[in-house]
């Protein structure tokens, strides 16, 4: 069940008229869209559209589609074991779809991306975004908030709580920090930002961030990644909210999966829901 390349041609030439040399996100694009597949997020925040943007919706389509195919390959491969009575074992785990928690299956994935921006810097192409994504027929999956990040946070749609994932690709990553962080899942909820390394203004909220977490311990994560070969735009900032984690422990030692009713409650849940 592997997924479309985020690169195929027909995408690769659309994204291509996005693509602005000077604000550097040739790489963090596709990293974007493998975060969303690694993390499937149901409600994504972008501030600051652009070339990402496409990359940012055709990874949310692409990871409904998967998990769709997913959760009806789980339950064909775990209808023998309800129908003889059998214990889920190894062989269920190991067998494709490989790994996969029912749980996290019991409700449909249905991810939604917001995307603000009042399109007014004239050297970006968030402009030409809209028109991109009806080509590539992604229109429908980008709500698009035109306004600045200062007179944004009331006018995000009233369901849209909390974000899972949030990429900010904007000046005023301390304003982000300081205004939309309570709207972040404390569940784990992500936050990307770009460009805070190795000029001053950037370093200095990188200075606030890390004392806000000295401050407030176990708040959340951080991480900088460097992109070493580049002058400027050359970073991202990564930030996991974990003042409300919940505890997931699958496991015992040495990796042996827990496999008890919860496990299988689930997966019964599960394939009736699919099977009626």
């Amino acid at each position: 069940m592997a997924r479309d390349g985020i690169l195929d041609d027909r995408f690769r030439t659309a994204v291509e008229r996005l693509r602005v040399p000077g604000m550097g996100t040739e790489v963090v694009a596709p990293l974007l869209s493998h975060l969303i597949h690694l993390a499937r997020p149901r409600r994504v925040l972008e501030v600051g559209m652009g070339y990402t943007t496409p990359f940012l919706a055709k990874a949310l389509a692409e990871a409904e589609a998967l998990a769709e195919a997913e959760a009806a390959a789980l339950t064909r491969k775990t209808l023998p074991y309800l129908a003889d009575g059998r214990e889920l074992d190894e062989a269920w785990i190991e067998s494709e779809p490989a790994l996969l928690l029912p749980a996290g299956y019991r409700d449909p994935y249905r991810p939604r991306l917001v995307a603000i921006d009042d399109l007014s810097d004239t050297g970006s192409s968030a402009p030409r975004v809209e028109q991109v994504l009806a080509e590539l027929g992604l229109a429908e999956r980008v709500t698009v908030v035109n306004s600045d990040m200062r007179g944004a946070v009331g006018r995000l749609p009233a369901e849209f709580r909390p974000i899972d994932f949030a990429w900010v690709d904007a000046w005023d990553c301390l304003y982000f920090f300081e205004n939309f962080w309570e709207l972040i899942d404390p569940d784990g909820g992500i936050v990307v930002m770009h460009y805070l390394m190795t000029y001053p203004e950037g370093e200095a909220i990188l200075q606030y961030i890390a004392e806000t977490q000295r401050l407030r311990p176990g708040e959340f994560e951080l991480l900088n990644l460097l992109e070493s070969q580049k002058l400027r735009q050359n970073s991202v900032t990564v930030l996991r909210r974990t003042s409300a984690s919940s505890p997931r422990q699958y496991s015992d030692a040495g990796q042996q999966p827990r496999l008890g009713p919860q496990v299988r409650a689930d997966a019964v849940a599960l394939a009736r829901s699919l099977t009626g």
